[in-house]
């Protein structure tokens, strides 16, 4: 599967490539800062505007818009250079990966679910890594560089449970966020979710299997078919009832996410001893660190159905080079 960054061939776009994703994550990591920054300064001025009749310009009003559509453009434009890039670089990938299993093939074949390993496996493969990788290395970048700002934000006021303590905010959200993340693994582990996953597309594949062979050959009976979809039922309806249990915790703990910063920011808000505009920039950093230290808890679902992926790829790899020893040892 990892050929794709050993094989001289695909040098310049598994390197190269990589590094101009990561720099341009980098960019709009520092763009969102800024972003940030703007809101601080615009629910300022709000609030001297609410405090006081024409306390502002309008012209002071639409120069600060016009300097958040500025930054939204800029940000929109790296997103989708972003995601444009690495569609292709993917596909690279999964050629690279594919190119292998061409060459291999009169073996591979022997293997069961070879066509579907392929075929539907590298795209799924690709699929998900381009949604999940470009994310993961995006919810780090914005804990480097969100987390300082909440630490100068959260200088000198009260944080509930932890009161003056400087560094309150930032260990309330890292408390929250890793507590989630660990009751969500735990949750998953038990109720085996990568196993039941792994398992219906096994399922799901001697299904199809029987259903090409059927197609060929009028011996096989419909009693066999009928018998292969009733584990293809039973396996869904197992999956099912396991996801139910999942997303009673997951959903409810990403609805309690919704006031976790207003709780840590209760004593503060209530002392006045932040501007709207500090408040705005808090709960919005606050947010980001949150959301980047919770990326397994959303993402969880998507890593899920990754882990099976990697399993079936790699279970066929390992047949592969089973194939490619005996094949050795016959000649």
């Amino acid at each position: 599967m990892f050929r794709f960054f050993t094989i001289k061939k695909w040098y310049l776009w598994s390197w190269i490539g990589s590094l101009i994703i990561l720099s341009s994550l980098w960019v709009q990591v520092k763009i969102d800062v800024k972003i940030n920054e703007w809101f601080g300064e615009f629910y300022d001025m709000i609030q001297k505007a609410l405090g006081k009749p024409n306390a502002i310009t309008i012209e002071e009003y639409w120069a600060s818009l016009f300097s958040f559509i500025v930054l939204a453009a800029m940000y929109v434009g790296v997103a989708v250079i972003v995601s444009y890039f690495t569609s292709h670089y993917l596909f690279r990938w999964r050629t690279a990966m594919v190119e292998y299993y061409h060459s291999v093939y009169e073996k591979a074949r022997k293997i069961e679910g070879a066509s579907q390993r392929v075929q539907e496996d590298t795209i799924k493969f690709s699929r998900i890594m381009e949604s999940l990788g470009t994310s993961l290395i995006e919810a780090i970048m914005i804990l480097v560089e969100f987390m300082p700002i909440l630490f100068g934000l959260s200088i000198g006021i009260p944080i509930f449970f932890f009161g003056d303590w400087e560094y309150g905010l930032i260990v309330g959200a890292l408390l929250w966020s890793i507590g989630g993340t660990i009751f969500l693994v735990i949750l998953g582990l038990i109720l085996r979710l990568v196993g039941v996953e792994y398992d219906l597309q096994k399922k799901e594949a001697a299904y199809r299997k029987i259903l090409v062979i059927a197609e060929d050959d009028g011996t096989v009976r419909p009693k066999s078919i009928e018998e292969l979809f009733d584990d293809v039922r039973s396996i869904h309806f197992l999956s099912y009832i396991r996801y139910l249990y999942f997303n009673i915790g997951r959903i409810a703990y990403l609805q309690a996410n919704v006031l976790s910063a207003y709780v840590f920011l209760a004593p503060a808000i209530v002392a006045g001893a932040v501007t709207l505009g500090v408040m705005q920039q808090i709960i919005r950093a606050f947010g980001r660190v949150e959301g980047s230290m919770q990326y397994i808890l959303k993402a969880w679902p998507t890593i899920i159905e990754l882990a099976s992926v990697y399993k079936r790829l790699r279970e066929f790899e390992y047949k592969l080079q089973i194939e490619n020893s005996e094949s050795e040892i016959k000649t």
